[in-house]
């Protein structure tokens, strides 16, 4: 593949710390030697996602995520390699060699520049017919909704037609082929119909990525229709919980804070009213990815969601999330109104400001919608709303910021501050009740590994097991090699670590490196994160080496034997001297354990 020299590229990634780049999308908390939190890559309650400095790896023991410090912004910001590459380069100041792309690396780069074509050539279709004769209801709907022109503009607001294969025809016409427009997600097909434009008799609104490029559409049907809102489905160029309405405008604000909406018409309204901080989900519920994505742009996100009960839900799960990432939420009260949009058009932008002024801290506002479930004046109803209150301060762990928020909600509802702070200290001590924050036992997702392999986890554990105690790997390296490990990214990656113990300079974050495709950088660091217990004795330690030792060389030896050809001698030597070694397992020395 063509691509960077490995120096270079190792010296990128040597330069890169893996805990201060993740540390910016993911809040770290430190355990022993390693860092943990939740994973980014999926919705979690438990911190089962880790990163090594030692290793200068991560690895989510809940969804198998894993990799490097180029891995990790290629998975998470949609990076290819050398994007990942010179992003770092840039932050650390390392020079770059101009370089050709490989064959595939084009092709994708080339497949991406065309769906961003696709994408702008749509939008600015839409926005000229929302300004021609056929989109006069749109256009009317906008100015119903009191949007200026220039806020159209500003937003690239347009119209696709009511005729269904409108856009298809137009894009066709210009010379894009259907391969690419399905897979833009501009245009559907099915057997009956054929091709037919994705959004068809709406209102459009172009979706951009942080560097405002058109990159999807959320689209509100004209008149009677099901779904009143349609979103583009996802692409390469199109993750709904990597990007974020309005971002590519708010981020450039100069306000203190994120204003978090449900909808594009509000974030619209709140930025024609001079509030251009204002940001929303696309179409789906706010995820962590978001959060992860805020924490980049802002240290503090004011919550501005509908005013009824399905608005107080969704601000509901968003402040743990925005809480896990460190990032400081309010709440931003739209009573009487439904929502900014609403509230705007009837008490104006300064009565906004008075209310961002007056926001409610996140978590006595979980503590005011807990009251509500609890009969206040019934002294039966005040005690559970007093332990349920204390089991939710558990959630900081932090001592002082406990006692602080315990001493805010004591006076609150008057249940001094002693009472209150022994309640949660009894909840504290019981198990079960804390909420821990420690990777998943099994180690892996149990809904996606019911059962791992045995000869898999033996060959892991070893490979892990070498990479921390080099005295290990000293006394394997005669009997196993790395021939004894089965499958190709096995083999090759116990090559690498063999010739880096040599050296005795181990580097794992340097083998993923050898690995193009990203399913076998994501196995490669599963290889070195199995999970290590503690043993209870030397002894203990030694029959665990001893057990998957012998486990993986009685496998070498089946498929050793069942290549030989009959009557090779040689091969039939080489199997008698593997089996003398099997033997001399139980009498080897095994050094201590350093793997806990």
């Amino acid at each position: 593949m063509a691509r960077y020299s490995e120096d270079i590229v190792e010296e990128v990634r040597s330069r890169s710390d893996i805990v201060d780049i993740i540390s910016g999308y993911v809040k770290l908390t430190k355990k022993g030697s390693t860092y943990f939190g939740l994973c980014p890559f999926h919705n979690e309650k438990t911190g089962s996602f880790s990163v090594s400095p030692a290793k200068q790896m991560y690895y989510c023991f809940g969804c198998g995520a894993g990799g490097n410090v180029f891995t990790f912004l290629m998975q998470y910001e949609n990076f290819t390699f050398p994007e990942a590459v010179q992003t770092l380069a840039e932050r650390t100041g390392v020079e770059l060699p101009k370089r050709e792309q490989s064959p595939r690396e084009k092709q994708e780069a080339d497949r991406r520049a065309q769906l961003f074509e696709v994408n702008r050539e749509a939008a600015k279709y839409y926005y000229t017919l929302l300004r021609s004769e056929n989109g006069g209801q749109a256009l009317s709907y906008f100015r119903k909704r009191a949007l200026t022109d220039e806020t159209m503009k500003k937003f690239g607001l347009g119209y696709s037609d009511k005729y269904r294969d409108d856009l298809y025809r137009y894009l066709r016409k210009k010379g894009y082929p259907d391969e690419l427009l399905r897979e833009s997600g501009l245009i559907s097909y099915d057997e009956k119909s054929g091709a037919h434009d994705k959004f068809w008799n709406r209102a459009m609104f172009p979706i951009m990525d942080i560097h405002s490029k058109v990159i999807g559409f959320g689209g509100r049907v004209m008149g009677e229709g099901e779904p009143k809102y349609l979103n583009s489905p996802e692409t390469r160029i199109f993750d709904k919980s990597r990007n974020l309405y309005g971002l590519h405008l708010a981020r450039h604000s100069k306000k203190p804070q994120i204003l978090l909406c449900e909808g594009y018409m509000d974030v619209i309204a709140l930025h024609q009213a001079g509030f251009d901080n204002a940001v929303a989900s696309l179409g789906t519920a706010f995820t962590a990815g978001h959060a992860g994505l805020l924490r980049r742009y802002t240290k503090e996100v004011y919550l501005t969601f509908d005013s009824d009960g399905a608005g107080i839900h969704a601000a509901l799960r968003a402040i743990p999330m925005l809480r896990e990432v460190g990032l400081t939420a309010r709440v931003i009260d739209m009573r009487p109104h439904k929502d900014p949009d609403e509230f705007i058009k009837a008490l104006g932008a300064e009565e906004y400001q008075k209310r961002i002024d007056a926001a409610e801290n996140s978590f006595l506002f979980e503590i005011r919608i807990l009251e509500q479930e609890f009969d206040m004046k019934d002294p039966d109803g005040r005690t559970k709303f007093a332990n349920e209150a204390a089991r939710k301060l558990l959630t900081f762990t932090e001592e002082l910021e406990r006692n602080n928020y315990i001493d805010a909600v004591a006076q609150k509802y008057g249940m001094g501050y002693e009472n209150l702070r022994k309640l949660v200290d009894h909840y504290g001590t019981q198990g079960g009740l804390v909420r821990e924050r420690t990777p998943l036992k099994s180690g892996r997702s149990e809904k996606k590994h019911q059962k791992e392999d045995g000869i898999h986890l033996a060959q892991r554990l070893l490979l892990t097991w070498m990479a921390e105690n080099e005295a290990l790997y000293d006394s394997l390296k005669d009997i196993l090699t790395p021939e004894d490990f089965t499958g190709a990214v096995f083999q090759k990656t116990a090559a690498l670590l063999y010739e880096q113990l040599k050296r005795h300079a181990v580097n794992p974050a340097q083998i993923i490196d050898q690995f193009e495709d990203e399913d076998q950088q994501r196995e490669v660091a599963e290889l070195f994160h199995a999970r290590l217990q503690e043993f209870d004795s030397p002894e203990a330690w030694e029959k665990a080496v001893r057990q998957n030792l012998t486990k993986v060389k009685k496998k070498s030896m089946e498929a050793q034997s069942g290549r030989m050809p009959p009557g090779d001698m040689t091969d039939t030597q080489r199997l008698l001297n593997e089996r003398r070694a099997l033997d001399q397992i139980e009498k080897m020395h095994i050094p201590t354990n350093k793997c806990k």
